[in-house]
């Protein structure tokens, strides 16, 4: 306990002794076959070549071979641009497409221009090492450019300053600035400039760290291991990296609808009679719902794939009634495996050797919720079907989406998760865990996302992972994990996820209301109204903190929390359609103005508000007390949606907002397609058009539409209806696609006339 008192910073007389770095000086061959260039450096070996205009590929091993094969994170098929090259005493130059690549042989650099103008540059020396073997990747950097992504990151939006560390990691104390390392590892970050967007994906699975503090004009990046496997994309602004590096990772896909509606959730709701009486609940108060969650305790002993049948004696029939009233029951499931031989996953995994080992084949145990236990080695194929196909025991139940925790992985010891010597069988590539922890929440995800849509005839699965690397995005949903139920936490959420949006998670959010602490009545009515913005939407609480259900606080603050929850289902069909976008542009759901508007620096540290889709900015309060705060709104016409009023946009505004009022904006020329009220997803929806007027810009809209749950979307069963207004104010819709069941447009409101 002394690390928590003023014991922890005594004073010292003794310094850090510093590792010895090595520079890499010189280029000392190459070979060009008109497509990829290799080479031998003073120390080391490299391979570069440019996937398409916007993508470099740069690899340098300085202790063996270059591995040009792709991790599981890049999907993007394999692409090489033919170019060409000129060498000169001091320098090669390559010429692929509008990029021109300039490689300094001796202090060896890179430079590519467009146009003529530098437009990313390496800082020598661009690759180093350290006596520990450490590997750096150095690039130059404008001081004051602001630096997004990294995905799930406390603090501000803006990441230029700070130096970020990833190994996935389980913390429950309280998250701050300071708290670096969280459950997901993601090494995409993009540098912005009024003129141009240069993205970096350093594919590298052991734990890195991003230092953009202890250098004004460059930035160091670190691996703990392997080798330097960096993606430069260079584009003119920052969707098109976010839309180039979702090329390479993959995009979100569209979800089942009901995994959009609002979700309810505790650790623990601890026997059958209890989610039953929270469904009544639900019902008595006509509150809008789509999913409750089962945390541990529904598990036999904390085993999973089983059910307490003391606590669930009739889970079957649970989840079945559960089912015919619209509701889903998602499950948790762990990855630590309780040791019994008389528990069949167990001796399953055992007899089949499925679990992780040290090299001399012993099975690695640690302590979890069911006390002693070995983990999956997820990053076998043979052992991710394995665990996918256990999940017919939800399956056949009804069960249609699982929730995953613990996965980075955690164990209760002082490392908080595995031994660093155990090993991994990468499908034959034998690699320890200290190259294959952060990856261990991915393939999980993966083989729960596989195995569930394998046992769900055309049924889309939906996963929530707490852990996860670069690519996570094609198999599950992210929460932000253990938060609290502090004012700084609802704050820091919203940067949080459009930084996570930035690296490729579009569908993620944070628990409403927070997890541990005791929320208050105000708190969980601001955190409700953001909540019903964001990609993800549940509330969920931990055991012994005071219950924050809608009905929690008496009737004032459950009208107010209903109403956000009831103007989720409103906003479906314009968030559905949203999804659809991501799946086709890799373009996230929520995102920052600087995304939609690059070139206004007021937008470039603004983290406390954000836009749902382009045409919809928020602007939450998340200070106690208030009900005013200053809005930021970018250039052109929005409305108030609450009052219809006009504001003109590139100022600051000061914008009142009772408890009950979530600051709420439309841009103008939108036509937006909300839901007439239903109490799930699965309820047909009608369609009123509300269309907000422009005086020079066109006035359109869309909404896109499918089944909600199967992939038959991809075969062109959808609808898409583009709506656009005539200058008689008459909305003209067309449609296409081969879906029959769209909803009915029953009205249409104009505002602005």
């Amino acid at each position: 306990m002394l690390d928590t008192t003023s014991f922890a910073i005594l004073p010292s007389e003794k310094s850090n002794p510093k590792e010895t770095m090595h520079d890499i000086f010189s280029i000392m061959s190459y070979e060009w076959d008109g497509k990829i260039l290799t080479g031998n450096l003073s120390k080391g070996v490299f391979t570069l070549y440019f996937i398409n205009d916007r993508t470099m590929r740069f690899i340098c091993n300085l202790f063996g071979e270059v591995d040009i094969s792709k991790s599981i994170a890049v999907i993007q098929e394999d692409s090489f641009m033919e170019g060409s090259l000129t060498e000169t005493e001091d320098f090669l130059k390559l010429y692929f497409g509008l990029n021109e690549v300039i490689l300094l042989k001796e202090k060896f650099s890179i430079i590519v221009k467009q146009k003529g103008q530098i437009v990313f540059q390496t800082s020598y020396p661009t690759v180093s090492y350290s006596s520990k073997k450490h590997i750096y990747f150095s690039i130059n950097k404008p001081p004051k450019a602001p630096i997004y992504g990294l995905g799930e990151k406390t603090g501000f939006l803006d990441k230029n300053g700070a130096k970020i560390s990833n190994w996935n990691t389980d913390v429950f104390a309280p998250h701050n600035k300071d708290t670096i390392e969280l459950y997901q590892t993601i090494p995409f970050m993009m540098i912005h400039e009024l003129t141009k967007t240069i993205g970096i994906f350093f594919d590298n699975t052991y734990r890195t760290e991003f230092d953009m503090q202890t250098y004004w004009d460059k930035l160091t990046i670190m691996a703990e291991g392997g080798q330097i496997d960096s993606y430069i994309i260079i584009a003119e602004n920052i969707k098109e990296v976010v839309m180039a590096y979702t090329d390479l990772t993959g995009k979100t896909p569209i979800p089942p609808k009901w995994a959009l509606g609002y979700h309810q959730s505790r650790y623990s709701y601890m026997t059958q009679s209890e989610v039953e009486d929270l469904v009544q609940k639900f019902k008595k108060y006509q509150i809008p719902v789509d999913s409750i969650f089962l945390d541990i305790h529904y598990m036999d002993g904390y085993r999973v794939f089983t059910f307490d049948e003391d606590r669930f004696p009739k889970y079957g029939d649970l989840i079945k009634n559960l089912k015919e009233q619209q509701i889903d029951i998602v499950p948790i499931v762990d990855p630590g495996v309780k040791k019994d031989f008389d528990y069949w996953v167990y001796r399953e995994g055992v007899e089949n050797e499925y679990f992780s080992k040290y090299f001399d084949g012993t099975i690695y145990h640690g302590e979890v919720w069911p006390g002693v236990s070995a983990f999956p080695d997820f990053l076998n194929q043979k052992v991710q079907k394995w665990w996918g196909g256990l999940h017919r025991f939800y399956t056949d139940l009804g069960i249609r989406g699982i929730w995953n925790d613990m996965n980075e992985p955690s164990v209760f010891n002082e490392t908080k998760t595995m031994d660093l010597d155990v090993m991994h069988n990468q499908d034959g590539k034998k690699i320890t865990h200290r190259e294959g922890h952060n990856l261990y929440g991915l393939y999980m995800s993966k083989a729960t996302y596989d195995g569930l849509k394998s046992n769900l005839s055309n049924c889309r699965p939906f996963v929530l992972t707490r852990a996860g690397y670069a690519g996570i995005q094609r198999f599950a949903a992210v929460w932000t994990g253990d938060n609290r139920s502090y004012w700084e936490h609802l704050e820091m959420s919203l940067p949080m996820i459009m930084n996570m949006g930035l690296s490729g998670v579009s569908f993620a959010g944070a628990d409403v209301g927070g997890f541990s602490s005791d929320t208050t009545p105000e708190l969980l009515i601001r955190w409700t109204q953001v909540g019903a913005f964001l990609p993800y939407f549940r509330n969920h609480s931990v055991q012994d903190s005071i219950y924050q259900e809608p009905w929690a606080f008496g009737k004032d603050t459950l009208q107010s929390v209903k109403k956000y929850i009831e103007l989720r289902y409103r906003f479906l069909p314009y968030i559905y359609t949203l999804f659809y976008e991501g799946e086709k542009t890799g373009l996230p759901v929520v995102r920052p103005l600087v995304m939609e508007y690059p070139n206004d620096p007021e937008t470039f540290q603004c983290s406390d508000e954000f836009l749902l889709g382009s045409q919809i900015l928020i602007a939450p309060i998340v200070r106690p007390g208030k009900t005013r705060r200053s809005v930021y709104f970018p250039e052109g016409t929005w409305y108030n949606f609450w009052t219809d009023e006009k504001i003109a946009g590139g100022q600051y505004y000061l914008i009142h907002a009772d408890l009950n009022t979530l600051p709420l904006f439309i841009k103008e020329g939108t036509i937006l397609p909300l839901g007439t009220p239903v109490k799930n997803t699965k309820e047909k929806q009608d369609i009123e058009l509300f269309v907000y007027l422009s005086d020079d810009k066109e006035i359109t809209g869309y909404l896109y539409e499918d089944d909600g749950i199967s992939f038959n979307y991809r075969n062109q069963e959808y609808k898409i209806t583009t709506f656009r207004m005539e200058e008689d104010y008459q909305v003209i819709s067309e449609s296409q696609g081969r879906y029959t069941k769209g909803s009915s447009v029953i009205s249409t409101k104009i505002i602005g006339r």
